[in-house]
């Protein structure tokens, strides 16, 4: 179920995989939501405060409340960023409430 952008999760944590195969896991301290997406459809697992599955192309947003507490990204190697020049980009952006999320 898609969040609604002026909802109380403002901010927002993008995932951009560069066609390679990698994981991800997301905590933070409020809760967090896949945006625009079904997490079965995705293969990720969303819980109360963190999120977590595999990329290798497009693009994944989550919104979310508090602070990011960790990312961790890895290549199909297993080589975390930023070792590995294949591990997806992370974009962080606090307070885009009003942002549309399906740019």
């Amino acid at each position: 179920m898609p969040v609604e952008a002026d909802g109380p999760l403002p901010n927002r944590v993008t995932i951009v995989g560069r066609g390679v195969p990698s994981n991800y896991e997301i905590t933070v301290d409020g809760d967090i939501e896949l945006v625009g997406g079904d997490p079965l459809e995705e293969a990720t697992v969303v819980t109360e405060h963190s999120a977590e599955g595999a990329v290798d192309t497009g693009v994944l947003r989550f919104r979310f409340s508090g602070e990011m507490a960790n990312i961790r990204v890895v290549d199909w190697n297993g080589v975390p960023a930023p070792d590995s020049p294949s591990t997806p980009e992370i974009h962080i952006d606090y307070g885009v409430a009003h942002v549309q999320d399906n740019q």
